[in-house]
Formats: C-alpha cells, sequence, structure tokens
C-alpha cells in the first residue's frame, strides 16, 4: 500500500518527535534518579531508545519507511529508492520534529523549552564512533531489508542499544538527533561545537554503509 505524501511526512515527523522525547526525556529521568550514577543513567537512557525504536519503527515503517535520520535516508537515496525532492522533504521534517521532540521533553520535565548544551564530546575517538555507528546501523537495515525484512524494527533497535555501550560516544548516528541534542543542556545534550564533526562522521559512515552493503548482498558479480 502506498499512502499520501503528505501522510508520509507526517508519519516521519510524529515518529522522530517521539524518537527525541524518548531520547533526552529518558536522559533527564535516568539522571534524576540515578544519585550521580552515571551508569545507571546511561542504563536507563539506552532501554528507553532502544525501546521506543521498535515501538517507532513497527507503527510507522509501512508509511513512511520509518527513516527518523537523515542518514538512512541519505542511503536511501542513494539506493534510487527515494527521489531528491521526497529525501529533502524527509530531512527537512526530521530536523524539525526533532526539534519539536526535545522541547516536548523539556516541558515534561519543567525544563526550559530550549537550551545550549555544554556537554563536551569532542576527539577523534567519539568522531570515529560515529562513523562505525551509523556505518553499522545503515548496514543493519539494508541487511534485514535484503534478508529479513520483518526483523528490521526489531534488529535496529537491539544495535542501537548495543552503540550505547561499545561506541565511545554512545551512539548518535543521526544527524538529525545530533541537531536536536545541542538544544538540550541535560544528561543527552551535545555542545553546538562538537555537532559539525559528528554529523560528518554519521554522514559519511551512512554512505560507506550503503556502498559497502550494496556490494556485499549482490547474489553474484
Amino acid at each position: 500500500m502506498t499512502f499520501a505524501f503528505s501522510r508520509r511526512l507526517a508519519a516521519e515527523f510524529i515518529g522522530t518527535a517521539f524518537l527525541l522525547a524518548t531520547v533526552v526525556g529518558s536522559g533527564i529521568m535516568g539522571e534524576n534518579l540515578a544519585g550521580g550514577n552515571a551508569a545507571i543513567a546511561l542504563l536507563g537512557n539506552t532501554i528507553a531508545t532502544g525501546a521506543i525504536l521498535v515501538v517507532l519503527i513497527l507503527v510507522f515503517g509501512s508509511i513512511s519507511g520509518a527513516h527518523f535520520n537523515p542518514a538512512v535516508t541519505l542511503a536511501f537515496l542513494l539506493r534510487r529508492t527515494i527521489t531528491p525532492g521526497a529525501a529533502l522533504a524527509y530531512v527537512v521534517t526530521q530536523i524539525t520534529a526533532a526539534i519539536c521532540g526535545t522541547m516536548a521533553a523539556h516541558i515534561m520535565f519543567a525544563e526550559p523549552i530550549l537550551m545550549v548544551s555544554t556537554n563536551v564530546r569532542t576527539g577523534l575517538g567519539q568522531y570515529f564512533a560515529e562513523f562505525v555507528a551509523t556505518f553499522g546501523l545503515v548496514a543493519t537495515i539494508l541487511g534485514c531489508l535484503r534478508f529479513r525484512p520483518e526483523a528490521v524494527p526489531y534488529a535496529v533497535g537491539l544495535f542501537i542499544t548495543a552503540g550505547y555501550w561499545f561506541t565511545a560516544s554512545t551512539s548518535f548516528a543521526n544527524p538529525a538527533v545530533t541537531i536536536a541534542r545541542t538544544l538540550t543542556d541535560t544528561f543527552s545534550g551535545i555542545a553546538p561545537a562538537d555537532a559539525p564533526a559528528f554529523i560528518a562522521a554519521q554522514l559519511i559512515g551512512g554512505v560507506v554503509g550503503t556502498v559497502v552493503f550494496a556490494w556485499l548482498s549482490r547474489a553474484k558479480d
């Protein structure tokens, strides 16, 4: 079934907004309840984010494809399964929704609606971690679509859950998420000065993941 483009954009908006409300909100909740234990706060943030990704992809995947992520949209653009105009509209929607989701989390927890993050996330290790995380995320999506499409929601949720703990950056793997998280000075924030390098690493990782998996998944040369 093909849905009207306006409904596809609405699905991207709602899904991305819920994703960021979960990422930011669970970070605030985790930090409030952890009593200064960053590991406990991160664990709460991880579980909530992985869980909501499964739910959102199950709900919106059949409508919009459940990209929620400019790096994922870029991967499908490179595969020519979305037009450039539609991809641009998806990305604008994702970024706008991500900011709205961050604002929603702030309202729920009685924080200022928008803040500039002071959470420094810098260094080659962090940037390389974002390359690895986004490469892995795109490979997970494309691999499951090729061989086990019914597993996409669970595989994505599990990959991001793992990525929180095996990457130095806690696996943002999403430029829209990165932009929105510059606007929260809470547990999940990232200082604006660090965001461009994160986004560049994410986009490169997504492109490389797309190219590599296109080669891997060919039945024969």
